[in-house]
């Protein structure tokens, strides 16, 4: 009987407990503990009911699509604060519209607003280049940190402006082996001070005799047409000049099979391996998709931008009252060379010289051997007398140039003190094209 008695009261108890427990779960459900199954019920039937719900928890997980764009957009665009700067662009196109008679304002602006987009081009391609290697990484540093003075230069040959064509990509090259490398050098030279940094006395030799090639192709048009000596005048300079330009690009062509395919081993850089590919991978803060699509939407609101900077130049000159040849030659290529510039001066911080000269000489080269030969090959097909005379001061400018860089590589170690000759060096060479006319402006020949 007492045990009979017992039981009513015990099953009460467990009822009272499971009522409270119920009441519980509805307040709030304790951690680790499972629920009931008409709460479950009622979860489930209201995610069915709302529909989406579950999706959009689903699309926010962290290894998302949405998510991994968001990311994306924050790091490439957000993370740095040179972007602050972006909104120069529209203004830029905002009183191009609004005003004709600003054009000094418009070229400033402009010129402004594509700095921070070549600097983030150059750090879309050097996270791409963590997925490549070195190699492949500095061609790529070199290839998409000149698509800005490409894409410069084919609007400037669609409004017939050879000239500033010519004088830009004269001012990349000079900028690139001067300025980019000798920032590079001295940097690199300031953070290491206790010892001369190394890097790949062959592969500098190579771009060194291809930049000295590119003079050649460059200097026989210019003594051809200054000494008179034409077969047809103004026409075999023209023709020699495409000549050459095509000779250049199968040289181009043939260095890419000997730097990626024939010699590869001769390109490897020199140090740990093991530590710099631990380096790369903590490197990496954006996915090789996402890398190449921001090289894509980069390289468009570029050549956007660039339609503009193009178009107000010669306004620009006449506002600022600054030759045209100083805007070509030094202004442009500064902006445009921005990818380079920051990407050169990091990997000699990291005592990367191999890198840094894959992207500052590696530039220089494609330029040289590239750009300009496909600059007189576009030109040709749209009816433009694009050439490869250069007129003799700029021409003597850039063979000068080429032997003082060729003969500070030539030892193979770089520091400060060869950083700080080569950008004194193009100081004086910016001073020069500040007081230089060019003969075409004048009518002179």
């Amino acid at each position: 009987m007492m045990v009979a008695e017992k039981q009513p009261a015990l099953g009460f108890q467990q009822q009272a407990h499971a009522e409270a427990d119920e009441m519980e779960l509805e307040l709030a459900s304790p951690a680790g503990s499972p629920a009931p199954l008409p709460p479950r019920k009622m979860h489930s039937l209201d995610f069915e009911h709302i529909g989406s719900l579950a999706a959009v928890a689903e699309s926010l997980a962290p290894g998302s699509r949405w998510r991994r764009a968001l990311t994306s957009v924050r790091v490439v665009i957000f993370q740095a604060k040179i972007n602050v700067l972006l909104p120069f662009g529209p203004l830029a196109i905002m009183l191009h519209y609004l005003s004709g008679t600003h054009q000094g304002w418009v070229f400033l602006f402009s010129l402004i607003g594509i700095t921070p987009l070549a600097e983030r081009l150059g750090y879309a391609t050097e996270q791409l280049a963590c997925y490549t290697g070195p190699t492949v990484g500095g061609l790529l540093n070199a290839t998409f940190g000149n698509a800005t003075e490409m894409i410069i230069s084919i609007y400037a040959l669609k409004n017939g402006m050879i000239r500033v064509v010519q004088q830009s990509l004269l001012g990349s090259i000079l900028s690139n082996m001067l300025l980019v490398l000798g920032c590079a050098f001295f940097a690199g030279g300031l953070v290491h001070s206790n010892r001369d940094q190394v890097f790949n006395k062959a592969s500098a030799v190579v771009n060194s005799g291809l930049l000295l090639m590119a003079v050649l192709g460059l200097m026989f048009p210019a003594v051809l047409h200054f000494t008179h000596s034409e077969a047809q005048y103004g026409k075999s300079e023209v023709a020699l000049s495409r000549f050459s330009s095509c000779i250049m690009l199968v040289a181009y062509a043939s260095y890419l099979f000997f730097q990626l395919k024939s010699h590869r081993s001769m390109y490897c850089p020199i140090g740990d391996e093991e530590e710099a590919a631990e380096e790369e991978e903590d490197e990496k803060e954006i996915t090789q998709c996402e890398a190449i699509c921001w090289l894509f939407i980069l390289t468009i609101w570029i050549s956007i931008l660039s339609g503009y900077l193009v178009d107000a130049i010669q306004g620009a000159s006449e506002s600022l009252n600054l030759p045209v040849a100083f805007i070509s030659v030094i202004l442009l290529p500064i902006v445009g060379n921005a990818a380079e510039h920051a990407s050169a001066i990091m990997f000699a911080m990291k005592n990367k010289l191999d890198i840094t000269l894959g992207v500052a000489i590696g530039s220089s080269t494609q330029i040289s051997m590239f750009v300009i030969p496909f600059c007189v090959v576009i030109g040709w097909m749209m009816g433009q007398e694009m050439d490869l005379n250069f007129q003799l001061f700029e021409t003597a400018t850039l063979f000068i140039t080429v032997l003082v860089v060729a003969f500070m590589l030539q030892e193979g170690t770089s520091n400060y003190f060869k950083g700080l000759m080569l950008i004194l060096c193009y100081l004086i060479v910016a001073a020069s094209f500040f007081v230089h006319v060019d003969p075409d402006a004048t009518g002179e020949n």
